[in-house]
């Protein structure tokens, strides 16, 4: 069990790993919406996705500070879920949401360092940069499932809420509309906080590949690990 543990450890913080999170995360953002769109019983697979983009969190921690968040924040998740889908009339909906937002917001930062520990680049390291983009939207989505749950209200259009997970759909194709500032206009923010986190989302879509992506190329290349 632990060769496995460390095995585990040294391929998440490897180059090779960018690969394998990249198929997690084109997953979870382009053809799982699609699937929830077409199928309700299709969030299960959000669910265990989101568990285990967090797993990978903590096998991708170097540093103790972020392991113990990735942990903690892990364990969290996993009870709430636990919670709600188990025979009890109790539901922490709105909490889950926050904590999911956090540890989308640690792994970026985990997957941000990584990116540029030894200042080299290989082909790797530019799926790395692709992932960061689209855990980014990610968390854009959660932010405006947080501000519609406790403001009754973010994004307006044509769309319909039902206030559970299908609703993501919605939210992170908005996310992804803001990120790369394409601004199709069938959905828009109607109040500020979501406002805000719009034009935040677009300006970042504009400034990540000019600089992220710019600064990396021009690292020397590395022969791939």
């Amino acid at each position: 069990m632990t060769d496995f543990l460390k095995k585990a450890k040294n391929y998440w913080i490897s180059d090779a790993s960018f690969l394998s999170l990249f198929l997690m995360l084109f997953a979870t953002v382009f053809l799982l919406p699609v699937m929830i769109d077409n199928e309700q019983e299709s969030t299960v697979f959000l669910n265990m996705m989101f568990v285990l983009l967090f797993f990978v969190g903590v096998f991708s921690s170097r540093e103790r500070v972020f392991l113990v968040f990735s942990i903690s924040l892990l364990s969290i998740h996993i009870v709430l879920k636990l919670i709600r889908f188990g025979n009890n009339p109790y539901e922490f909906y709105l909490l889950e949401r926050i904590v999911i937002l956090g540890n989308l917001l640690v792994f970026v930062i985990i997957n941000f360092r990584l990116l540029f520990r030894d200042d080299q680049v290989n082909l790797y390291r530019i799926v790395g940069a692709v992932n960061v983009y689209l855990l980014v939207a990610l968390v854009g989505a959660m932010g405006f499932e947080i501000i519609q749950l406790t403001h009754g209200q973010s994004i307006g259009g044509s769309v319909e809420f039902g206030g559970n997970e299908k609703d993501y759909v919605h939210y992170m194709y908005y996310s992804l509309v803001c990120i790369t500032t394409v601004g199709f206009g069938d959905i828009f923010p109607i109040n500020m906080p979501t406002k805000m986190l719009s034009v935040f989302l677009s300006a970042l879509g504009i400034l990540y590949p000019a600089v992220v992506i710019a600064k990396l190329v021009s690292f020397p290349m590395v022969a791939k690990k």
